[in-house]
């Protein structure tokens, strides 16, 4: 499933998936366990309204490179 973030449409960080998912373009949220509270709680709350399933990803550093940028991501989203 993380695969899918180097191949298919996506955006990354919390403003860019807040965004996505208040325009319901969002198919699944990746989340990283060790990203701050205060940056993901506000995006999980916007996936359970909208029923959109949330997959978490141990590591920020993890999240980055599933996304293929060089730096730590809190927060992905695939688009529909």
């Amino acid at each position: 499933m993380i695969s899918k973030l180097k191949t298919h449409n996506r955006v990354v960080g919390a403003k860019q998936v807040k965004r996505a998912l208040n325009s319901s373009k969002v198919e699944i949220v990746f989340i990283a366990e060790d990203a701050e509270k205060k940056v993901t709680s506000e995006i999980e709350e916007l996936c359970k309204s909208k029923h959109i399933e949330i997959v978490l990803v141990d590591t920020m550093k993890n999240l980055g490179k599933a996304c293929g940028i060089g730096i730590n991501a809190a927060v992905a989203a695939l688009l529909k």
